[in-house]
């Protein structure tokens, strides 16, 4: 009788194991149709100098601003001989998936090159707007930084600051400014608000298949977690920065270069596993991109419009 009960719980688990593997196989041999792809609408992508200025909304300490500065100091200006893979090499699929087809596509050159530049840094540690923000505070406080022509305004918020539509619809947001001049992001610190959502897969997933969350590379889940949704962020603005560039469905709405590939860090990625990734020997944290002055981060892979797949660097 035991015996007859394991052959079953083992046809059971064989039988599982088998639809899990073939769901995965036919995820990766579908191919949308060309009118549901991801693809270029003919609007102006960001090039050039891109200055990013940033607002620190709440408290965070010099050890939270670096994660974030050495990120964005990490995406143009790596030194020769960096450790690969790098933030640089993300920023360059960036930059041949998207904007220098954009640039063929509006006068049939090549792209000139791009550099992201650390500006302005404000901090406003006592929440002049409180701890509690709309969206139009949000726009406010973009504002108050004074993004540049052809630039980015970024808003931080800390692990304090509830923000509309966060951890229920968003984990950050982008857009632009009436005039079209610049554009801002806004990315929240979610370790206590909603880690498994916006934090994952560095917190326990709060829907879906449930696994162990793995560790954040530079010891901090929220910093970490900040990162990946701002290289989200920074990915949709520079080839989406006014809603009429690269995207994927409806206007205002649609997927952009990460959002198409939600959840996806590896190769081999599947719902509830970000895939193969790098693991750091001495710290256990799990990373797929090297950065400046040693730091690592796990960064979002990029869909690939010619292909219709999603390009990792790992």
């Amino acid at each position: 009788m035991a015996s007859g009960i394991a052959l079953v719980v083992a046809l059971v688990f064989t039988m599982a194991q088998l639809s899990v593997g073939s769901s995965r196989r036919l995820m990766e041999l579908y191919v949308p149709p060309e009118s549901d792809r991801l693809s270029y609408h003919q609007g102006a992508v960001l090039s050039g100098d891109i200055p990013v200025s940033i607002l620190w909304y709440g408290k965070f300490t010099p050890a939270q601003k670096s994660i974030v500065s050495d990120f964005l100091l990490s995406l143009t200006t790596a030194p020769n001989g960096a450790a690969t893979p790098s933030v640089g090499q993300w920023w360059g699929t960036i930059e041949q998936l998207y904007l220098s087809k954009a640039a063929a596509a509006a006068n049939g050159a090549a792209a000139g090159s791009t550099r992201v530049l650390l500006g302005e840094q404000l901090t406003d540690e006592d929440c002049s707007h409180g701890s509690s923000l709309t969206l139009d505070q949000i726009e406010q406080l973009a504002a108050r930084v004074g993004a540049k022509k052809g630039g980015v305004a970024l808003v931080l918020t800390d692990e304090d600051v509830s923000v509309e539509g966060f951890c229920s619809s968003r984990c950050g947001r982008h857009g632009s400014s009436q005039d079209g001049e610049s554009t801002h992001i806004w990315v929240g610190n979610s370790v206590k608000q909603c880690p498994g959502h916006c934090a994952w897969p560095f917190a326990q997933p709060q829907h879906g298949p449930q696994g162990a969350p793995l560790v954040a590379p530079n010891g901090d889940v929220g910093m970490d977690g900040v990162v990946m949704v701002l290289a989200t962020m920074v990915a949709g603005t520079v080839s989406n920065p006014h809603g009429d560039g690269y995207y994927q469905g409806p206007k205002g709405a649609g997927l952009e270069a990460c959002t198409a590939c939600s959840g996806v860090y590896g190769s081999g990625a599947y719902p509830g596993y970000a895939g193969n990734l790098l693991v750091d020997p001495t710290t256990g944290g799990s990373y797929n991109a090297n950065g400046a002055g040693g730091k690592k981060y796990l960064l979002p892979a990029l869909y690939d419009p010619g292909t219709a797949s999603c390009s990792t660097l790992v």
